[in-house]
């Protein structure tokens, strides 16, 4: 496989990485197990997976801790771990969100704590807040990779002006946002200043909260409680659900004949895209986790990469 470059820095990574929130991310989703989330990053690094992305909200740094314990019997050199945070947790459980150069030097010195390392080979700022300037959050950053805490700086959640103004002194090495097949144009708007300035773009929610797994299909529309999250996911709002799970059936016949499933295809479809940098899918399990990778195995012609395109353009 070919391995991708980040941004300006001299770390090369293999394109499929795990995105880690359903790993301790308790806050975030039901029904986790701990034990399981140890076991999926442990299959994950016996299986070449290399870029590991946590964060600070993922379970309150709980996630950072589990993948620490698992990064304890392994070759710490074997992982690029990426790890993000802005968010300052007051006494009241109150969440804010906090750029300031002393705040962020602190968030990453208590990353490393939790993660049980003592350096980190991405820092992301997870979200911009109101007040900072960027470039000077950026300038904190340059200066913990000067010191060998961090090896890469990314910034998460930025609009195009935000990236700029992050990247003034040319610092950026990634941004890792929202894209997927359905959702994509913000991103976009991104990718000519990204590749002319040399940054990576990392895609976060690439099956669009499941619905690009091929989980669903028009015939059998999903249930959902009232507590259930996907109320809030405009993708399952009842007067866009029925068509986005038609797009995806379209996607069946193309997946076939490539041997694969939606989820694979999928996967395919991103690696294929120049646009795009390494590739985050989450895994609450081992298996899916083993299913992702599949996606390797999927030779992905010209003409499906612009059939998949065509169905979500």
């Amino acid at each position: 496989m070919k391995q991708v470059t980040i941004g300006k820095t001299d770390i090369d990574v293999n394109p499929l990485g795990l995105g880690t929130n359903k790993i301790g991310g308790y806050n975030l989703f039901p029904n986790l197990d701990d034990e399981t989330g140890k076991k999926v990053v442990q299959t994950a690094i016996d299986h070449g997976v290399e870029l590991i992305d946590t964060a600070f909200m993922y379970g309150l740094g709980h996630s950072e801790e589990l993948i620490g314990e698992v990064l304890q019997h392994n070759d710490r050199h074997k992982v690029i771990l990426a790890s993000k945070g802005a968010q300052q947790l007051a006494p009241d459980g109150t969440v804010t969100l906090n750029n300031t150069p002393e705040f962020l030097t602190q968030a990453v010195d208590e990353s490393l704590k939790r993660l049980k390392t003592d350096y980190l080979d991405i820092f992301y700022i997870h979200f911009p807040d109101e007040a900072t300037p960027k470039a000077e959050a950026v300038g904190a950053l340059q200066k913990l990779k000067e010191a060998g805490k961090i090896r890469a700086i990314g910034v998460s959640n930025f609009s195009l002006e935000q990236v700029k103004d992050a990247d003034q002194d040319g610092y950026v090495d990634l941004v890792e946002n929202q894209y997927n097949l359905f959702q994509h144009s913000d991103a976009e708007k991104l990718f000519p200043f990204l590749k002319e300035h040399k940054i990576t773009f990392v895609p976060y929610e690439p099956f669009a909260a499941a619905l690009l797994t091929g989980r669903y299909t028009a015939n059998d529309l999903p249930q959902f409680g009232e507590d259930d999250h996907r109320h809030e996911i405009d993708l399952y709002a009842p007067d866009q659900l029925k068509n986005n799970v038609e797009k995806v059936d379209r996607l069946r016949p193309i997946a076939k004949a490539n041997h694969a499933t939606v989820a694979e295809l999928v996967l395919a479809w991103y690696l294929k895209n120049p646009s795009i940098g390494p590739v985050i899918p989450g895994a609450r399990t081992p298996e899916q986790l083993l299913s992702n990778l599949k996606a390797y195995e999927v030779e992905l012609s010209d003409s499906d990469y612009r059939s998949v395109e065509n169905i979500f353009s």
